[in-house]
């Protein structure tokens, strides 16, 4: 495996899956309570669940382990791919494809085709749209999240906002970043995130967003839904 520029570990987390931390900060990708549950908590149950349009165009920051890409398939499927689903991840530092393999996420899921896409979609190339079902599309974009105000991309419905948190990197978390996604999102857009600290609720209400503080995940006492009016 190619050196790794931020020393990423592979751990367990307490509902079995698996996350990596960054040694050197301290920081996992998921949370140490649970990386399935946080994922599907915050990003399906609080997110896709929530919005029942047709075709849904969701915004990831960032993509990670890709592991927010799988629940969101999965919940397509249940749906019985009755809704089309444009997924854009955009990732500055993606994992290595080594990496992919040993979080074993193929084993959270009992369906064949989403087993296959654990690795697939760390494989597939960058910066093209890419067809993983018949109404699943994948686009991956490596680049800063500083720079999405220069990416094209359709009028987004769903923003994923799963960034490291605040204490590692806190520019991710005020008002300039957020007026910056503020703009790719459609009236009525909603975005979800784990985080509950109140200078993010804060920054979104200046933008015109109707916040909500929500139950949150295990582990976590409350998360945010931001709609944007």
């Amino acid at each position: 495996m190619k050196k790794n520029p931020l020393k990423r570990e592979l751990i367990q987390t307490k509902d079995g899956s698996k996350t990596l931390i960054i040694k050197d900060l301290e920081e996992t990708y998921h949370s140490k309570h649970g990386a399935l549950q946080e994922a599907n908590h915050v990003f399906i149950d609080n997110g896709l669940k929530l919005v029942n349009d047709y075709e849904i165009n969701i915004l990831e920051l960032g993509f990670g382990t890709g592991l927010n890409v799988l629940v969101t398939f999965d919940e397509y499927l249940k749906k019985n791919k009755i809704q089309k689903i444009n997924y854009f991840g955009v990732e500055k530092y993606p994992i290595f494809l080594q990496e992919a393999s040993e979080l074993s996420y193929y084993e959270l899921f009992p369906d064949k085709k989403l087993q296959d896409l654990s690795l697939k979609i760390h494989e597939t190339e960058w910066e093209k749209l890419i067809q993983l079902d018949v109404n699943f599309y994948l686009k991956k974009i490596k680049d800063d999240f500083f720079n999405i105000k220069n990416l094209d991309l359709p009028l987004i419905d769903i923003v994923y906002f799963d960034c490291f948190g605040a204490r590692v990197q806190p520019d991710l978390w005020e008002k300039e970043i957020f007026e910056m996604v503020a703009d790719k999102m459609k009236t009525g857009g909603l975005l979800t995130t784990y985080s509950s600290k109140g200078s993010v609720r804060r920054a979104l209400q200046d933008l015109g967003f109707d916040v909500e503080k929500k139950q949150g995940p295990p582990g976590k006492r409350e998360m945010i839904n931001a709609w944007k009016k």
